[in-house]
């Protein structure tokens, strides 16, 4: 099988410090730890949440998932495609300019051994214009023309406004068909949470589209200090606004928004430093590739999206209880998982540049590297949540019977973690290939196939059951992965050879 030629491919240099390591590195640690942020932030929402009551708690907590889960249908299709879209015309821009400043160099150099040759008093002058030429070459290229960055702008920002629109309107059947109802106390506190919240949504889109900007220019850097900034803001605010000013769950929700504002107006005035945000005309734009791929991710991330969503639903209602524990340790599980994500950036933005330039050996030894770092931090996890969870707990509840359900799920959260890595690398490697098709369309049958698996467990085992069917859906999402660069298939074809 041509997975394991990739998968053991210099697996004595997993941790070489070499270039290729680096360039990895500088990559996935930054873009780990600003993915990490938010979640975090969210925790820390949820532990301030936490002291007010376990209904609050599991209110917010329905919430988070619904806005969680229409942001990433909206964004997520555009932050994929933009990141390897970007890179790639980085990738392809950086080696066009590097050939016409070589030539215009040599044209330079050529007229300077001419006037050299017939005119010597002349020399200084002459090597004084050709630097003059060549510090105004560098000046043209400082400010990047990628086209798919305004691309990416203009449609954050249109998806951003949607989104608000369509949560203010449409908040109350949304929570309704996700178990809130009225009788049981979580209506009003989720209904206020989720309406404040997605007054946030343009700045949230617009701050993730920039993100996947700064990922296929391969600096994850800058993303990580806005994030901190902008975090450390919310953190700050929560415990004025919700119990200085006695907002409860609305002022958390007010923290929340403030700070996504000022991420991303720190990253637009990053970004506008780096490269033109606006384009001569809008024919230059590729809108059309981008809906294109586009459309076919979203219906990948409706598929995911639905397997979380109807978990969530599944576990409102078993009661408030269930649904706090189940939001806390979904919280936990994702925001362990996203340091995966860190290194899934790193191998989609250096295996598009790679398939840009046509360097198939670079793409293989990435791919290789990346899944086998992936791997690693994957039983890392795993090891490192079965043994704190059940001390750490009782950072987030006090609450006897939401602690017991979390005991419960510890060993999911705990066991799931390599797998759930292996899975996240995996899309990394095959979005890097711009093989968005098959993501499409294999996760589609994952989703069908895990959905039938969620109803069914959780009808008969309950808050277990919703776990054991996760657990499976994580695991069939991983193998679609695998079997792509397994077999050797699709843009992996080259690995027969």
């Amino acid at each position: 099988m041509h997975l394991l030629g990739v998968f053991f491919h210099g697996a004595t240099l997993a941790f070489e410090r070499d270039d290729l390591g680096r360039e990895i590195m500088g990559i996935a640690v930054p873009g780990a730890l600003a993915l990490m942020a938010d979640p975090l932030a969210s925790l820390v929402d949820t532990a301030f949440i936490g002291r007010i009551g376990p209904v609050e708690i599991a209110a917010v907590g329905v919430s988070i998932v619904v806005f969680n889960q229409v942001t990433r249908i909206a964004v997520f299709p555009l932050v994929s495609v933009t990141t390897s879209f970007v890179a790639e015309e980085d990738a392809t821009s950086s080696d066009r300019n590097k050939d016409e400043i070589s030539g215009e160099n040599e044209h330079n150099v050529s007229e300077m051994d001419e006037l050299i040759t017939h005119e010597e008093n002349n020399a200084t002058s002459s090597k004084s214009s050709f630097e003059t030429d060549s510090s105004e070459i560098n000046t043209e290229h400082k400010r990047k023309k990628i086209p798919s960055v305004s691309t990416a702008l203009l449609l954050g920002g249109v998806l951003g406004l949607v989104e608000t629109l369509l949560l203010v309107s449409c908040a109350k059947p949304i929570l309704d068909f996700m178990g809130v109802k009225a009788d049981t106390g979580m209506l009003n506190p989720a209904l206020q949470y989720l309406v404040l919240r997605s007054l946030g949504a343009p700045a949230v889109l617009l701050s993730l589209a920039m993100q996947g900007v700064f990922r296929g220019l391969k600096d994850t850097r800058t993303p990580l200090y806005a994030t901190v900034a902008g975090d450390a803001i919310n953190i700050v605010l929560d415990p004025i606004f919700m119990f200085v000013f006695q907002y409860g769950v609305s002022g958390a929700a007010v923290a929340h928004v403030i700070s996504q504002y000022f991420i991303a107006a720190i990253l637009l005035c990053r970004l506008r430093l780096q490269v033109e945000l606006l384009p001569p005309n809008l024919k230059h734009l590729p809108i059309g590739r981008f809906l294109k791929n586009g459309s076919m991710l979203l219906a990948r991330v409706i598929a995911a999206t639905c397997c979380v969503t109807l978990s969530a639903s599944m576990a409102a209602r078993l009661g408030s209880t269930q649904m706090a524990a189940f939001q806390i340790c979904l919280q936990i599980w994702l925001a362990s998982s996203l340091l995966a994500d860190g290194l899934a950036f790193a191998g989609q933005a250096i295996i598009a540049s790679a398939f840009a330039r046509k360097d198939h050996l670079k793409a293989k030894a990435t791919a290789s590297r990346v899944l086998q770092l992936g791997l690693i931090l994957g039983l890392l996890l795993g090891l490192l949540l079965g043994v704190g969870l059940h001390t750490g707990s009782r950072l987030f509840t006090e609450d006897q019977g939401v602690l017991h359900h979390i005991y419960v799920a510890i060993p999911f959260v705990a066991l799931t973690q390599p797998i759930n890595a292996l899975a996240f690398v995996f899309d990394g490697v095959n979005y890097g290939a711009s093989d968005f098709a098959y993501a499409a369309y294999s996760l589609i049958l994952v989703a069908i196939v895990s959905i039938a698996w969620i109803v069914t467990l959780a009808n008969y085992s309950g808050f277990i059951g919703i776990w054991i069917a996760l657990s499976i859906y994580m695991c069939l999402r991983m193998f679609a992965g695998l079997w792509r660069i397994g077999t050797a298939r699709g843009p992996w074809a080259f690995l027969r050879s």
